[in-house]
Formats: structure tokens, sequence, C-alpha cells
């Protein structure tokens, strides 16, 4: 139950860094300061989300980057409707297969 709840808070982590992404993305195209300012708070609120896990600091953002990178792939597919070349496919599944070696690889 406790690995479970580190795999959601990694996801939640990852939502917040990537939708803070995307909300300074758009304030910058809409000369928006206020989404701006937003987007700032929304990314630095990943940092105190994904540090709740108590894990060491190396293998806590090892980890983290291999779900951050499968789900900003899907959000890029879902939510911005990219088209995703193979090659970014190949490479997230390479950074979670990265992932998965640092979380149950020798301890």
């Amino acid at each position: 139950m406790k690995n479970l709840l580190s795999w959601l808070i990694f996801i939640l982590a990852a939502l917040l860094e990537i939708s803070g992404d995307a909300i300074i993305r758009k304030g910058l195209r809409d000369s928006g300061i206020l989404l701006i300012v937003f987007g700032f708070i929304v990314v630095g609120s990943y940092g105190l989300a994904v540090n709740i896990v108590k894990w060491d600091f190396s293998k806590l953002l090892g980890v983290y980057v291999a779900v951050f990178a499968a789900i900003n792939i899907l959000y890029g597919r879902f939510v911005f409707k990219e088209n995703i070349p193979a090659s970014t496919w190949i490479g997230a599944i390479i950074i979670v297969l990265g992932g998965l070696i640092i979380q149950y690889g020798q301890k």
C-alpha cells in the first residue's frame, strides 16, 4: 500500500509539473502575466508533492523522471492532440525501463 501511495504521488507531481508548464506556455503565447504567475505556483507545487515520498534523493528523482516522461507524452498526445512519433514512444519506454531498474534493482 505504501508503494502504491508513492506511485500516486508521483503521478500527481507529474500532472502538476506538466500542467504548470502548459499554463506558463499559454501565458507566454497570450501575453498573460497572471497565467505565467499561476503556472509558476503550479510548477512549484510539484516540488512539494514529489518530495513527500521519503526515498533517497537519487532514487526519488530517478523513478519520478520515468513517471514524468510517460505522463508527459500521454499529456501531449491526449490533451494537446499531438502526433507522437515512434522514436518518442521508444525513448519513453527506455526511460520507464530505467526507472524500473532504479526502483526494483539491487538495494
